[in-house]
């Protein structure tokens, strides 16, 4: 009767989310097991390390698999935070967010700096520069 509250709280919205809450609930009634082995008193040492190592890669198992459900139904999203940014004299920097869709062009006051060119390579201002070795087995 637990289980099927348990899976009624997950309340799955497919059958992927179904799955999952199967799985959960496998995982935590599992882990449950092993714990209540691992605490019985004429349990042998190996025995009782056995089952908690068993505990513990269950109880991991089951947050990937809580992970997975929370990603699935969108509630995973990642969230970054940049926290040094160095703008150098002559650079340009936006802070926030930032949708694409614009046109690059050449800064004038950035004579580096390319705009949009498909299969263009950069040149080196060195017309003389030496080759880099490749990575090899060793042998030049």
């Amino acid at each position: 009767m637990a289980s099927l509250s348990l899976l009624a709280a997950i309340s799955p919205n497919d059958e992927f989310e179904g799955m999952l809450a199967a799985q959960l609930l496998a995982s935590h009634n599992a882990a449950m097991e092993c714990y209540r082995r691992a605490m019985i008193a004429e349990q042998t040492l190996e025995g009782r390390k056995e089952n908690l190592g068993q505990a513990n890669k269950l109880s991991r198992t089951h947050a990937a698999l809580l992970e997975a459900l929370n990603r699935h139904r969108g509630k995973g999203q990642q969230k970054v935070t940049v926290e040094h940014v160095h703008v150098h004299s002559g650079g340009q920097a936006i802070v926030g967010n930032v949708q694409g869709g614009g046109v690059l062009t050449k800064s004038e006051d950035q004579p580096h700096a390319l705009g949009y060119a498909a299969g263009e390579t950069l040149r080196s201002e060195n017309s003389e520069r030496e080759a880099v070795p490749v990575a090899g087995d060793g042998k030049w």
